[in-house]
């Protein structure tokens, strides 16, 4: 009878046990999971301007809703995405990968914009 108690408590303490990593490891933060750096303005306050709701971001998958606040057509690009022109009240979308931590520099492409100050730099850890 002993040994059955021994055992029955043993079989416990090992179900127990497997509960808490299972559910330690569901709760645990993905660190490669989407991200969305929720807005990114172009041209408000200021026409050549970028404003990043989020400068910095963890690795993984970055969506950039992109808002076009000013009067003039602009794109957003980073890390070698880009995104098609955005007319002054349109949105764009783009989603990129970041695999490693750096810094990554973006801008606008349209000539003359991100030498008037439309560049910054994101950081991702």
């Amino acid at each position: 009878m002993r040994v059955s108690k021994v055992i029955a408590t043993s079989v416990g303490v090992v179900a127990a046990a497997v509960l808490v990593f299972a559910v330690a490891a569901v709760a645990a933060p993905n660190r490669n999971a989407a991200v969305t750096a929720d807005a990114v303005t172009a041209g408000k306050p200021s026409e050549l301007r970028f404003t990043l709701a989020k400068r910095t971001v963890p690795k993984g998958t970055v969506t950039f809703k992109v808002t076009n606040k000013g009067s003039l057509s602009h794109d957003f690009k980073i890390a070698g995405k880009k995104t098609a022109k955005i007319a002054p009240g349109k949105t764009a979308t783009l989603k990129v990968s970041f695999a490693k931590a750096g810094k990554f520099s973006y801008l606008c492409t349209v000539p003359g914009h991100a030498a008037g100050g439309m560049k910054g730099t994101l950081t991702v850890k």
